[in-house]
């Protein structure tokens, strides 16, 4: 590490917003990426590796990328590619990197980098299975993360792949829950921040075409049918950027203006809302109406910071800041 840069570590499923995220990071004056791990969510496993190495190569970083869990915990896995394309970058036929994965499992990495590198930050942009895995391997290594931002949940709101549940943690509900329930300082960054006035907009579209740098040119193309796909679902007109956001909220904690710290469950057995994240936001875990359904949550103290309000022009700010030369 060199001079004060903050090292974080950064697990994503690599898709068209996951891109944009990484290149943030990895262009970011205030933080060293240590290494990034990836997992199968929005697209496999192998196709996900492609584009973290892409992304890799497109910002000059010679980061180790580790390829990690091929499938959920206990779930057959199911993709994004009606939002994100097949490829997970629009179907554009982005060349191969030359970049290559590192040697070894994602999770050994993760146990090893977290190991070696107390006060870490960590950021999962997909479905938790990596870090599930790791967490039940080495369970001490919370110990030594600071910060746990996860790009998940659709707390106190409509979910994006179900009424209920938003798409990383319905993937695999049961590593969520693992995660959840670890003890790391997590702070959830729901699906919900990246709607509305948060989405890039078309004037921040032609903004980044007069940027006209390749970072820049990426960012917009590779969510071609990302935009198009969350016009479909959402009607609103515009890029929706999960995982950026999650990822500006890393970077600069004073983006999120209002959160607040509540017990969270993962539901992982009904039909109809698994994947939800339960989140006891009034407080009422405690009630003894509710103490027997809510009683092993309230004994393995499943708490998490929840991010409710972005600061919206500061996040875009950063966000350009991050794709221009």
């Amino acid at each position: 590490m060199t001079g004060k840069l903050r090292p974080i570590l950064i697990d994503t499923d690599t898709a068209s917003d996951d891109a944009v995220a990484l290149i943030m990071a990895l262009r970011s004056r205030d933080v060293e990426v240590q290494a990034i791990t990836v997992v199968a969510g929005n697209v496999p496993l192998e196709q996900g590796s492609r584009n973290a190495l892409y992304t890799a190569e497109l910002c000059a970083s010679d980061v180790p990328v580790f390829a990690g869990a091929a499938a959920p915990l206990l779930r057959n896995l199911q993709t994004a590619d009606w939002f994100h394309g097949h490829d997970g970058l629009g179907d554009h036929g982005y060349a191969p990197s030359k970049k290559s994965l590192e040697a070894g499992h994602a999770v050994d990495a993760i146990i090893r980098v977290v190991k070696q590198t107390p006060g870490i930050e960590i950021i999962t942009l997909g479905p938790l299975t990596n870090f599930a895995l790791a967490l039940t391997r080495e369970p001490a290594v919370v110990a030594n993360v600071s910060r746990c931002v996860v790009m998940g949940g659709a707390p106190c709101c409509e979910g994006n792949v179900t009424p209920a549940a938003e798409f990383n943690i319905w993937v695999d509900p049961e590593a969520a829950r693992t995660v959840f329930q670890s003890g790391l300082p997590i702070e959830m960054v729901g699906w919900q921040l990246c709607r509305g006035a948060a989405a890039v907009n078309t004037e921040d579209i032609d903004k980044l075409n007069k940027l006209a740098n390749p970072f820049a040119d990426f960012a917009v193309r590779c969510n071609s049918v990302a935009m198009e796909a969350y016009r479909r679902q959402t009607g609103e007109i515009g890029i929706s950027l999960p995982d950026p956001v999650a990822m500006s909220i890393l970077l600069d904690p004073s983006l999120c203006l209002d959160s607040s710290q509540h017990f969270v469950a993962i539901e992982t057995q009904s039909e109809l809302t698994h994947g939800m994240t339960v989140v006891d936001r009034l407080n009422v875990a405690g009630d003894p109406r509710n103490r027997e359904v809510w009683s092993e949550a309230l004994k393995q103290g499943t708490r998490a910071s929840i991010c409710w309000r972005l600061d919206i022009p500061r996040w875009k700010a950063l966000f350009f800041d991050a794709l221009s030369t």
